[in-house]
């Protein structure tokens, strides 16, 4: 059976974690592991997280849950700690505030993916989906603006990053390959996206597109509130995977499409 990993990263979070725990939680499928990696919180974020692993282990629902609460460096180290203690043939990062939308997604996503279907060697290498927008109070807002494509590879995100690292499930066996790179302070999951997708294409690994909502993602965040800082990040890591002049090219291009449609 295919085991999925979520890992939900916390620092004074008490205000939106319930919504993203919750949803994790009536996940009808058994084999899923929930790694929380909490930043020190002085709320009441840890204790939040201790309740909700004793109901899940009281479930009897098949989920496990870990809990690491210590200092970090910020996100993306914290991001490399649940890397490292994930089990699962699959890891997604599920950030506080974010949910899944549906009881039976991990169902959803192996039957549109044909997992079933191939030896775990041949999993696909990615395997991703839709994400709708919502308020902090996590009511729908819009979906998201970027779509998946029908067929995804690394080259494809020097369009922008069409899949939301939310909607994004790594085979763990690639995903351990590369860390988040602390270089960076709000761009690195796209510079991650990027090397797991070169990765799988090295590996011959299919990108599988399940062509479902697999994520409601919170508007607010760090590369929303530093929104110019992040995109000037953006343009570095795209530089660094696709070159300097296509980068510069097609930024031209976004330019030109927001004045059009002016």
């Amino acid at each position: 059976m295919v085991k999925i990993t979520y890992v939900t990263i916390t620092f004074n979070a008490a205000h939106c974690l319930e919504r993203t725990l919750n949803s994790v939680l009536r996940l009808e499928y058994r084999h899923v592991e929930h790694i929380i990696v909490d930043g020190a919180s002085t709320d009441n974020t840890l204790r939040m997280a201790e309740d909700y692993k004793t109901v899940s282990d009281n479930a009897d629902n098949g989920h496990t849950v870990k809990i690491i609460s210590e200092p970090d460096n910020g996100l993306y180290d914290a991001m490399n700690k649940g890397l490292g203690a994930a089990t699962g043939d699959y890891i997604c990062f599920l950030n506080a505030g974010d949910f899944l939308p549906k009881a039976d997604l991990i169902d959803t996503i192996i039957k549109n993916s044909r997992m079933e279907e191939s030896v775990s060697q041949m999993w696909p290498g990615v395997i991703y989906g839709n994400t709708d927008i919502v308020d902090n109070n996590g009511n729908f807002i819009r979906h998201r603006r970027l779509s998946p494509p029908e067929k995804l590879s690394w080259r494809s995100f020097i369009h922008g990053m069409l899949v939301c690292h939310q909607a994004f499930y790594a085979r763990t066996d690639i995903a351990r390959k590369f860390r988040y790179d602390m270089r960076y302070r709000y761009s690195a999951d796209v510079d991650w996206c990027i090397r797991v997708m070169k990765e799988c294409a090295r590996l011959h690994l299919p990108l599988s597109n399940t062509h479902a909502l697999l994520v409601c993602y919170t508007e607010e965040g760090q590369s929303t509130v530093h929104h110019t800082d992040s995109l000037k990040e953006r343009y570095r890591v795209m530089s660094r995977h696709y070159g300097h002049i296509p980068t510069f090219l097609m930024h031209c291009w976004f330019a030109l499409r927001q004045l059009l449609k002016r």
